[in-house]
């Protein structure tokens, strides 16, 4: 997941030292890794492991990787956040994301579904001038406009894409949209303290309703061979890494440098899907792709030359 639900870590006030390269090479490390996350997750969910336990797997592997990786450094004090509400907040939006996407990708292939998800950034820069009271920018509006155009074009009839996978990635977009904006509302936080929230809540509210689910299914994943249980349990590790290393990214160089770069997720989810199921995009689709990539980047640059003005 996606995807684009890590585009929003709360790392957009961290200092960035003078090694822009370094963060860019960071960030494509982790575009990369949660494209794996992405196809992990429709592969495992197509072998027949339901979303609420493969969800439940990814975001208790996620927890623990980020514990192991972070509590030995910064010690048990970085779960203590100055803004536990907002945490909440951003963790069910970050929650509901995840599951609405891995819906989506039961539905349809990586690169439409990344492709649906990405109108997110554009939405979130459309609704901050009222929920961040940010000042009013036209580019923002028409970036936006041409990412609607583009998400149309993805999701036309004559591209035969299933109404309830096209349903679950807008909504996927729309929370993505809360979790970032909540991104920003808890930027106070170190960035850690975030992620470990974010896992943790997820494991806890899965694991809480795992006494329901497991029993029902668990004859069906003691069928499962060895090699599906490794690819489940590696979505923590890729969507840990993912986060982790974006996290780096961020401290590494600014966030309007990196910006641009995020949108290569929609090359690594069309070449790993490719790989994977041989699906490939058609001209049409492509061009709704480009459009969505393109406004986006357009807007990335506009934004970075106004913070140097």
């Amino acid at each position: 997941m996606t995807s684009v639900s890590t585009t929003g870590n709360a790392t957009m006030q961290i200092p960035a030292s003078a090694t822009p390269m370094i963060g860019i090479l960071f960030l494509l490390a982790s575009v990369f890794s949660l494209s794996a996350l992405d196809a992990s997750g429709k592969w495992v969910m197509a072998a027949g492991v339901p979303l609420f336990i493969f969800c439940w797997f990814r975001y208790l592997s996620h927890f623990f990787l980020m514990t192991c990786l972070v509590v030995p450094s910064r010690g048990w004090s970085i779960y203590k956040s100055q803004v536990p509400r907002l945490q909440l907040v951003r963790a069910g939006a970050m929650f509901g994301a995840t599951l609405s996407f891995f819906t989506t990708l039961s539905y349809l292939h990586q690169a439409e579904a990344t492709a649906i998800i990405f109108i997110s950034p554009l939405l979130m820069l459309s609704v901050a001038p009222w929920l961040l009271k940010e000042t009013p920018q036209r580019s923002r509006w028409i970036a936006a406009g041409f990412g609607l155009v583009g998400i149309l074009i993805v999701v036309r009839p004559a591209a035969g894409l299933h109404p309830i996978g096209v349903a679950a990635g807008l909504l996927t977009a729309c929370l993505f949209t809360t979790q970032h904006l909540a991104t920003r509302l808890v930027a106070r936080d170190d960035p850690f303290t975030t992620g470990l929230w974010s896992s943790g809540c997820g494991a806890m509210a899965l694991t809480c309703v795992m006494p329901f689910v497991l029993p029902q299914f668990w004859p069906q994943l003691r069928e499962l061979p060895p090699g599906e249980w490794l690819i489940m349990i590696s979505t923590g590790i890729t969507g840990g890494t993912g986060h982790f290393l974006q996290t780096v990214a961020y401290r590494k160089a600014p966030a309007s440098v990196l910006a641009p770069f995020i949108y290569l997720q929609m090359l690594s989810a069309v070449l790993i899907g490719w790989l994977v199921w041989g699906h490939f995009p058609d001209g049409v689709t492509w061009v709704g792709i480009c459009i969505i990539c393109g406004s986006g980047i357009v807007n990335s640059v506009v934004e970075w030359r106004r913070t140097r003005t």
